[in-house]
C-alpha cells in the first residue's frame, strides 16, 4: 500500500500543468518499475532520482518516502539516505538527532557511507558533543573496508596525531589509498604531500585528476599552491581551476603564473 501510494503521488505530480509529462528514458522507467516491485536498491535509486534528476521534477518528499520504504525492510543504504534527509532537511524538517540515529543504523548494518556520515557528525559535533576518538574509530572502520573518503580522514588524523600516534609515513600511505580510490580531497592532499617531498610531476598529475570534481574549498587550496609555481607548474591546470571557481561565482586569488598579482 505504501508503494502504491508513493507511485500514485508521483504520477499525479507529473501530470500537473495540463500537458502530458514526457516519457521517462527506458533505464529510468525500469528503475521506477523495479522499485514498485519491491527491489530495495532500486527504491533507493528512484529516491535519488526524485531528489535530483533531469528526468522528473524534484520531489524530496517523495524521495524521502521511498527511502523510508526501503529502510523499513532493513536496507542499510536507505537508512543512510534517510539520515541525509534528516540532516539536510530534504523532504521534511532538519532533525539532527534523527539523522545521527539513521546513520548509526546504516553503519550497524554495514553501510560505509553511514559510517562516514556519522563520523562527520561526531567529529564536528553536529547534533551531539564532538568526540574525536569515536569519529576516528568510525572513519577507520569504513577505511579498512575500502571507503576512500574515510581513508582521507584517517590520513589527516594520523598526520596530525589527533587521538592517535603521529605517523607521517602511515598518513602518506592513507592519502595515497584515498587518492587511488577516487576521493578528490585525498587526491589533493596526496598531491600536496608529494610536492612537499619535491615530487612535482606526480603531484601535478594527481591535481589534474582532482580538478574536475573538487569543491570550492579544495579548488581554492589548489589555486594557492599552483599559482606560485609559475611556468614550472601547470598553467593550463591553473586556468581550469580558476574557470571552475568562476563558474561557482567565487573570486580567485588574482595571481598570474609568474607569481605576480594581476592588475
Amino acid at each position: 500500500m505504501r508503494i502504491f501510494h508513493a507511485l500514485k503521488t508521483v504520477a499525479t505530480r507529473r501530470r500537473r500543468g495540463g500537458a502530458a509529462a514526457p516519457a521517462l528514458p527506458d533505464i529510468i522507467a525500469e528503475i521506477r518499475n523495479r522499485a514498485a516491485q519491491g527491489h530495495l536498491p532500486d527504491q533507493v535509486r528512484w529516491g535519488d532520482i526524485l531528489l535530483d534528476s533531469i528526468h522528473v521534477p524534484p520531489d524530496p518528499r517523495q524521495a524521502r518516502r521511498w527511502y523510508e520504504i526501503a529502510a523499513s525492510a532493513g536496507y542499510a543504504p536507505a537508512h543512510n539516505m534517510l539520515g541525509r534527509c534528516h540532516h539536510f532537511g530534504w523532504g521534511g524538517p532538519v532533525d539532527l538527532q534523527a539523522a545521527a540515529a539513521s546513520y548509526a543504523t546504516a553503519a550497524r548494518l554495514g553501510d560505509l557511507w553511514g559510517c562516514y556520515n556519522l563520523g562527520i557528525m561526531t567529529m564536528r559535533g553536529i547534533g551531539m558533543p564532538a568526540d574525536l576518538p569515536r569519529a576516528l574509530a568510525l572513519f577507520r572502520s569504513a577505511a579498512d573496508r575500502g571507503h576512500a573518503k574515510s581513508m582521507n580522514l584517517v590520513a589527516r588524523f594520523t598526520e596530525e596525531g589527533w587521538h592517535t600516534e603521529r605517523d607521517p609515513a602511515a598518513a602518506l600511505a592513507w592519502y595515497r589509498r584515498s587518492a587511488e580510490g577516487g576521493d578528490y580531497r585525498g587526491q589533493h592532499n596526496y598531491a600536496s604531500a608529494l610536492l612537499a617531498m619535491g615530487e612535482r610531476a606526480p603531484a601535478l598529475a594527481w591535481w589534474r585528476r582532482a580538478a574536475g570534481d573538487a569543491t570550492s574549498d579544495v579548488l581554492l587550496a589548489m589555486e594557492r599552491t599552483l599559482a606560485p609555481l609559475g611556468p614550472d607548474g601547470d598553467p593550463a591546470l591553473l586556468e581550469q581551476v580558476r574557470a571552475r571557481l568562476a563558474a561557482l561565482g567565487i573570486a580567485t586569488l588574482g595571481i598570474t603564473t609568474l607569481g605576480i598579482a594581476a592588475p
